[in-house]
């Protein structure tokens, strides 16, 4: 869980591992409860739905969005992140070993640069609304191709660090991109809609483009505001709570509703594929 700051040997209990995690949760073991219903929850839900949208974006031959690629990237991460929770989960119940916890903070690591594929895909809608003519010019998914790449190396540079160092070396740098992303969104739903509010005006309908554009910049910043946010806005009152209500109640909580962006971002997608596109299992709806 990429909130704990302490590892399962800093409890003073000697005896098997408790499901729980720390001796003191046990009298309120429910945010443990609810971590672990989450992780099976993406197993079973998120990992076909990460596979179905890899499938669909592979077999576009037409009419591909040139933010794809992006959704396409998210949903390996995606997948990845949701086949490593049994791991997670295994290791403290059964487990206990450094090493494989090394490997799920590197998990974690990975999750938490998320929201940068979450940015690139803002941006592309910002460009394609704000910016309609020097969006034409960069239509080549080269670029994104680029633009994924250098993602890809701060995501595994960002992990490594984790996996390696811990939690609570790199929590700062994790703020700084939920915060980052955050901006950036907010930045580009207010610049889309200033745009869409200045170009329907006399008019009695929006563009079916500019307004599919318009609904993905919401539902990302959407998602970034209720999975990613509440983690980094939680940090600084984290001395108001005491031991148990911080690590047994309230991170395992707000860590696992983060976690769950793993399967909510590809039924998002999948939504999208059906309503806005019209196609439904390979056939189009207005046919």
């Amino acid at each position: 869980m990429s909130n704990t700051t302490l590892s399962l040997n800093s409890t003073a209990y000697d005896g098997p591992p408790l499901w729980y995690e720390y001796p003191v949760c046990a009298v309120a073991p429910h945010g443990f409860t609810f971590y672990y219903v989450g992780k099976m929850f993406n197993l079973a839900v998120g990992t076909p739905c990460n596979i179905l949208v890899i499938w669909q974006i592979a077999a576009k031959k037409t009419d591909a969005s040139t933010c794809d690629i992006f959704f396409m990237n998210l949903a390996f991460l995606d997948t990845y992140f949701c086949l490593t929770g049994p791991i997670d989960m295994v290791n403290r119940l059964v487990w206990v070993s450094d090493r494989v916890w090394n490997f799920v903070r590197f998990s974690y690591g990975i999750k938490d640069f998320a929201p940068l594929f979450l940015v690139c895909i803002c941006l592309d809608r910002y460009m394609a609304v704000v910016h309609p003519v020097l969006f034409a010019s960069v239509r080549d998914n080269k670029i994104r191709n680029i633009i994924s790449v250098v993602v890809w190396a701060l995501i595994l540079a960002y992990a490594l660090a984790k996996g390696t160092l811990g939690c609570p070396s790199v929590i700062k740098v994790f703020s700084g991109v939920i915060l980052f992303s955050f901006a950036v969104m907010l930045f580009c739903n207010i610049s889309v809609i200033w745009v869409l509010r200045r170009s329907v005006a006399g008019k009695e309908e929006m563009h079916p483009v500019k307004k599919r554009a318009f609904k993905m910049v919401l539902i990302v910043l959407a998602i970034v505001v209720s999975n990613y946010l509440p983690p980094v806005a939680l940090m600084p009152f984290a001395s108001l709570f005491t031991f148990m209500e911080f690590n047994c109640l309230v991170t395992t909580t707000v860590f696992c509703i983060m976690d769950l962006s793993s399967s909510i971002e590809p039924l998002i997608y999948i939504t999208k594929m059906e309503r806005m596109e019209g196609r439904c299992c390979g056939r189009s709806l207005s046919t």
